[in-house]
């Protein structure tokens, strides 16, 4: 099952990310980098941050373990969705009543006249937050029964929505490109619910669900008190770098206009890598890894463990070298047309070379930390989250004096090192010593070294001759 979810997840993620950067690329060209696509980027950071947070950690690091040991499988899950939707529709009505107070406190650089163009598009993109809910809650149902591909491939559905949404205001102002992008995120988010729904259905899961609906009505209850305090230790815990991001974009806006763009197209790149490997494998590997601390075989879960450090050690190294060395030329390839000019690709470049640098340590955090959330340790995940989002806010506030947005994102990086290594030694260093090989390290330093030859070779050569 976890080599079956792992290329599941890579297959699917590459195709979603693919299509992400075609989006993007798209919007670079259509919406270019101004005040309205940083208007909207941060109407779309919002819900965005959620999806990160709950599709991607404390949700289903923390339903996965206590729904596998609910007795009342039907009624927990029911209990849990239910809760949830409830929190989030109110919310969701909290933010759009205070709307523009809420802009404010995520945006606070933003001019007034800024803040008061931001509330529609804030208000419409932040109901992609109740479905992406919906989405991950059945996304976290349908990976108990060990399937994986609906929800890998579901985020293709939300990229589709919003490139048609583009294509489709092509010839219009930014402002109603602003407004087409965020309807296409909230129709994205529509076709995922629809589906997961059918995928449910498929396999069976969706009985289940509706069952424990049935029961809940007719006030019969599950245990859940163990769900919601791993839950909100482990919010933190697994979402230090969507909530690093989120500080990015609050900073940014008190810098030049352009700036939240930057670092939102920089960031799409550096997560493609992440994805494909780091998220892809850690997500298939977190119920294997579960299940063998369950039954007490530490040996074969550091086993597991050791495959998977070297694999993402090998691909993550590779990529940041080629992330960082290529940066400029990548966001040349993607995005420097249109509205998108010179400037902005060398501008772009830098912040996209500072988020590289801490591509490996964040890929190999999520490994570790695995043994944490299996272990039902989420209290010390979100010890360790919080110190990392104490330095790389001090650090963020210290380096975009001196170097703008690519100081935001160096920072970031620097929180993805010690992250790493406070996860590490919260595994033991011992258990990660035991998992070094000397062999392993050197053919994998030389594979980076002659990378690092090629490219530059390859450098010289088109500066010398285009």
């Amino acid at each position: 099952m976890f080599i079956k979810g792992f290329f599941s997840n890579s297959a699917g993620i590459m195709l979603s990310r693919v299509l992400g950067l075609l989006r993007d690329l798209l919007s670079a060209s259509i919406l270019g980098a101004g005040l309205f696509s940083d208007l909207f980027f941060v109407a779309f950071k919002i819900p965005n941050l959620f999806r990160r947070i709950f599709g991607e950690g404390a949700f289903t690091q923390a339903f996965l373990p206590n729904f596998s040991k609910a007795k009342k499988k039907g009624i927990f899950a029911a209990e849990i969705f239910l809760k949830f939707l409830f929190f989030i529709g109110i919310l969701t009505l909290a933010v759009n009543l205070f709307t523009e107070y809420f802009i404010r406190i995520i945006a606070s650089g933003l001019s007034d006249e800024a803040i008061l163009e931001a509330v529609p598009l804030v208000n419409i993109n932040f109901y992609y937050l109740g479905l992406i809910y919906i989405v991950t809650f059945m996304g976290s149902l349908l990976q108990y029964r060990g399937h994986f591909a609906t929800t890998a491939f579901s985020t293709a559905l939300l990229n589709i929505a919003m490139i048609v949404a583009l294509l489709l205001s092509r010839n219009q102002i930014e402002k109603i490109v602003a407004y087409y992008l965020s309807f296409g995120v909230v129709i994205g988010g529509v076709l995922q619910v629809l589906a997961h729904i059918i995928a449910m259905k498929i396999n069976g899961i969706g009985k289940l669900f509706v069952g424990g609906l049935k029961a809940y009505t007719q006030k019969k209850r599950a245990n859940v008190k163990g769900f919601f305090i791993n839950f909100y230790h482990g919010l933190l815990g697994s979402s230090a770098m969507q909530i690093s991001a989120f500080m990015d974009t609050w900073l940014a806006s008190f810098l030049a206009a352009g700036s939240i763009s930057y670092l939102f197209y920089a960031n799409r790149i550096f997560q493609l890598p992440l994805a494909i490997f780091a998220i892809a494998l850690t997500q298939a590997l977190f119920p294997k890894i579960t299940k063998l601390l369950k039954e007490k075989d530490e040996k074969n879960a550091l086993i597991w463990t050791k495959k998977s450090f070297y694999v993402l050690l090998s691909v993550l190294s590779l990529a940041t070298i080629g992330g960082v060395m290529l940066s400029e030329f990548i966001v040349w390839l993607l995005f420097e047309r249109g509205n998108f000019t010179r400037q902005n690709t060398i501008e772009c470049a830098q912040v996209l070379s500072a988020y590289m640098l801490g591509l490996t340590p964040f890929g190999l955090a999520k490994i570790f930390s695995l043994w944490l959330y299996a272990k039902m340790q989420q209290k010390l995940a979100a010890k360790i989250s919080i110190i990392c989002l104490v330095v790389n806010l001090a650090l963020a506030v210290i380096l975009m004096q001196f170097l703008a947005a690519s100081g935001l994102a160096l920072a970031s990086s620097i929180g993805g090192f010690l992250q790493l290594i406070l996860y590490i030694h919260a595994f033991g260093w011992s258990k990660f010593l035991d998992i070094i090989e000397l062999k392993k390290i050197s053919l994998i330093l030389l594979a980076c070294t002659v990378l690092i030859v090629i490219l530059q070779f390859l450098k010289e050569f088109f500066n010398a001759n285009f």
